[in-house]
């Protein structure tokens, strides 16, 4: 089976919609692939002409709409613009319902390829606030390719308070407003607890860490949020460090921080380093970085168990080709050595990093960390980087879930391990009583399955084409598929080339020969 990855890195990066300096409003573009846009079928790109990173494709049937939430500061009457494709020779007919109202059918013509957009544009009501807008189709072809809706509601905004703008050329001494960016770096220590930082496009070239401090909270109930802004894709670079451990890209001390969209690379270690609480990192890209791409552990050496990180939430996230000049330490996600209770990865992708795609390990001289969940997530060809390369003596392995017979009970379920360098999902010598549920190994080098201690619970887990058999010591009943020489009958779902997207609510798609499926 061969291995074809469907979307690039930066179609993971949706924001929420800004809101402009004081001016006459322009009309506010709403993507059909960022949330809480709802699209009943898969976001897509593989037609070219779209804005933002994809394009609702809708199943081919009544009742797989495209829904968006819309804002107006006022009630009235709105211009409505739908940018849509329909690469058939008839119309996908909708009804277009707003709040609730059906107020017309639009027919939505053939635009003459899948590629040629065009926009229906009309006048509806809305209320102050906000408002949803769907899109129902009424024959069961569904509907066209919705790229975006467009409201211009007329009238001016006020940006709030709180919310800071910045940009690659802003100034440390700048306001911080749309019109006058400041940097990132001041911009943290300006922000107010539970405000908006807007991270503009482009190349932000970094050659000291970026650091949110411990103390730099942000609210239980209102998070300090860092998000991409709209539409655009900040990269945060560290090229100009050294490989050095003590060379991190972000790190992330502060707790009830909301970071969401940016790309962080080449940074001398870690891309991003996970030390505060109660955290969530969403959509990002962590990637070529010197040791892990994305880790959880303390930020200071000798920091007791109370202070490691605990609580955070990384979700529809990817992280990949990062590697180490040894190649032996840098995995994609790396929740290990120094880690608190209560955390999750949803809906990850880790992919083609030089050692492990998650690194769960343990050691005697800190002993237990606390019971990670990873869940709904995807490792593939690690070991092995993007370009075919390989280097050292890394572990290879998709999910590396412990070390030195340190016992620990982390949750593993709903995952897909396929064609990594040495095992889908190892124990690594974790002697615990994990939850291993409902999970796929395909095509794994040495083997898909291989816990040779310990007293897991194996319910629901799908072997397919492993190196060898696989080696399960624990609570397994007859709901699992290993493999022994053989494929079960439930393999027959995972034929073909693997792809995967993340829909417009963040969760994480995968298919099998063009199968859409969970694990």
């Amino acid at each position: 089976m061969r291995l074809t990855s469907a979307i690039a890195c930066a179609g993971l990066l949706a924001g929420t919609l800004a809101v402009a300096p004081p001016a006459h409003a322009a009309p506010t573009r709403y993507e059909a692939e960022t949330a809480p846009a709802v699209c009943e079928g898969s976001i897509d790109n593989d037609h070219t002409g779209y804005s933002g990173s994809g394009f609702c494709n809708g199943d081919n049937s009544t009742g797989a709409y495209a829904q968006f939430t819309v804002n107006a500061g006022a009630a009235g009457t709105a211009t409505l613009g739908i940018r849509h494709a329909n690469g058939t020779t008839s119309g996908r007919p909708a009804g277009l319902i707003v709040n609730g109202t059906t107020l017309q059918t639009l027919p939505f013509a053939a635009t003459g390829a899948w590629t040629s957009w065009t926009t229906t544009t009309l006048t509806v009501p809305l209320n102050a606030g906000s408002n949803t807008i769907r899109l129902d189709p009424t024959t069961s072809n569904g509907l066209p390719n919705i790229d975006y809706v467009e409201v211009d509601a007329g009238g001016t905004t006020q940006p709030p308070a709180d919310t800071l703008y910045v940009a690659p050329g802003g100034g440390d001494g700048a306001a911080g407003t749309e019109s006058d960016p400041t940097t990132l770096t001041s911009a943290i220590s300006r922000v107010a607890p539970g405000g908006t930082i807007y991270m503009r496009g482009g190349t932000y070239r970094h050659a000291q860490t970026v650091t949110i401090a411990p103390g730099d909270d942000g609210l239980p109930g209102d998070r300090t949020e860092l998000f991409a802004y709209p539409g655009e894709t900040p990269v945060l670079n560290f090229s100009a460090q050294s490989e050095d451990s003590a060379n991190r890209g972000l790190a992330v001390g502060g707790s009830y921080w909301h970071i969401r969209g940016i790309v962080v690379e080449r940074a001398g270690d870690n891309g991003i380093l996970l030390a505060g609480h109660n955290n969530v990192i969403e959509r990002t890209v962590t990637r070529f970085n010197r040791d892990s791409g994305l880790q959880l552990s303390r930020l200071v050496a000798g920091a007791p168990a109370d202070q490691w990180p605990s609580g955070n939430l990384v979700v529809s996230s990817v992280s990949h080709d990062n590697a180490d000049s040894d190649g032996e330490d840098a995995d994609g996600f790396a929740p290990k050595l120094t880690v608190g209770p209560g955390n999750v990865f949803r809906y990850t992708v880790s992919h083609n990093n030089i050692d492990d795609g998650y690194d769960l390990y343990t050691k005697d001289d800190t002993g237990p960390i606390g019971a990670v969940t990873i869940e709904d997530s995807l490792a593939y060809g690690n070991g092995t980087l993007s370009d075919g390369s390989q280097a050292g003596d890394g572990d290879r392995n998709g999910y590396k879930l412990g070390g030195e017979d340190i016992g620990v009970n982390h949750v593993v379920r709903r995952n897909i391990a396929y064609e990594n360098g040495k095992h889908g999902f190892t124990y690594n010598r974790n002697l615990g009583r994990m939850t291993v549920s409902d999970n796929v190994g395909i095509g794994n080098e040495e083997r898909n399955f291989n816990f040779d201690g310990g007293s897991s619970v194996f319910r629901g887990n799908t072997s397919c084409d492993s190196g060898s058999n696989d080696r399960i010591i624990g609570d397994a009943d007859g709901s699992n598929q290993f493999w022994s020489g053989s494929n079960g009958s439930r393999c027959s779902a995972y034929g073909g080339s693997l792809s995967w997207s993340f829909a417009s609510d963040g969760r994480l798609v995968v298919t099998f020969g063009g199968r859409r499926l969970t694990p």
